[in-house]
């Protein structure tokens, strides 16, 4: 467990296993990622995966060998001595992207929710006692916004209570991470008395995150962004970025660590504007105290080959590094 005036660390996001839809088989550690981060020492990395890798059915047998592959991502983690935080991005019953293809719905439904606690208690089982620094349990990627197929934050909190008690009653220990609401925007005061984590994020405005982003009909139409911006009506800046993490600030002073488990800007935003973005964001994170997670290494919203206009490069081991991009990473450590 952690206390709230420290945080899990800095570094990324790896999409080994995130999403059966996008890679027909989940993907080896990338030790090259893995050495990178140990080099510039990003003690951080969150493993976003989907549970349709980890069983064919609800009700059918976890597959050993997936869970071998898992055992596999945290022995090259905590060997470089990386804190690994398993998460799942697509539960039973519940994706945010793609919800519909979920025949179940994890707030509703209780086969997805059964399945959802089995899917725990076997990691915890497995871990019991061990790596207890450097392994934590990220129980659920953005859950969605109130109103969302009858979604509440009552209905909300339900589940996250039942599988964090059922992961304690096994390893009491063991760190538990929840993800704020609404695309893991929304900070969760109702839940500041449970002894976990919370996760924010760090894509506001969208403008500059998701400018062209193809999934996302929101982007279309969006003007060529800058920084500061006005978006939706609302003018952002450092000021309102900061005022934006206030509910989250508050999630803190009530005893609970905050991390941003996710944050970054996809590749079409020029990087001279994503860079001011990210300033303010890193020089609030540091003032916060909070660790962070960047979405993702290696791609187009990485600090490895992201393609974004006007980017200068370095090569680290055939890696095109942004190197403005890690300074800033680095002096962001408060």
């Amino acid at each position: 467990m952690i206390k709230a005036d420290e945080n899990l660390g800095y570094g990324f996001n790896a999409q080994w296993a995130y999403s059966r839809g996008h890679m027909p088989a989940a993907l080896p550690a990338d030790t090259r990622m893995l050495d990178f981060m140990a080099k510039y020492d990003f003690k951080f990395l969150r493993l976003p995966t989907d549970y349709r890798f980890w069983i064919d059915e609800l009700e059918g047998p976890i597959h050993e060998s997936f869970l071998k592959l898992i055992d596999s991502y945290i022995h090259e983690s905590v060997s470089r001595g990386i804190h690994i935080s398993l998460n799942l991005h697509r539960a039973p019953g519940y994706c945010i992207n793609g919800w519909e293809l979920e025949s179940t719905n994890l707030w509703a439904d209780e086969q997805p929710q059964k399945t959802f606690h089995r899917l725990w208690e076997a990691v915890a089982q497995q871990y019991k006692g061990q790596h207890m620094e450097l392994l934590s349990f990220d129980l659920v990627n953005e859950p969605p916004a109130e109103g969302q197929r009858g979604f509440t934050r009552d209905i909300h909190q339900k589940v996250i209570r039942s599988v964090t008690h059922a992961i304690h009653a096994i390893d009491p220990e063991r760190t538990v991470v929840i993800n704020g609401l609404a695309g893991g925007h929304l900070a969760m005061p109702e839940l500041a008395d449970l002894n976990v984590v919370h996760s924010g994020r760090g894509y506001q405005p969208m403008l500059v995150s998701h400018y062209k982003a193809e999934w996302w009909d929101g982007s279309k139409g969006m003007p060529v962004p800058t920084y500061p911006c006005t978006y939706e009506g609302k003018y952002w800046n450092r000021e309102s970025l900061w005022e934006f993490y206030a509910p989250w600030r508050e999630v803190q002073a009530m005893g609970r660590p905050v991390h941003i488990g996710e944050f970054g800007c996809y590749k079409y935003t020029d990087n001279s504007v994503a860079l001011a973005w990210f300033k303010d964001l890193f020089d609030i994170y540091r003032e916060s105290k909070w660790g962070y997670s960047l979405w993702e290494f290696d791609g187009n919203f990485g600090i490895a080959n992201h393609n974004r206009p006007g980017t200068v490069y370095e090569n680290f081991e055939g890696l095109n590094i942004d190197r403005a991009l890690l300074e800033l990473m680095l002096e962001s450590r408060a």
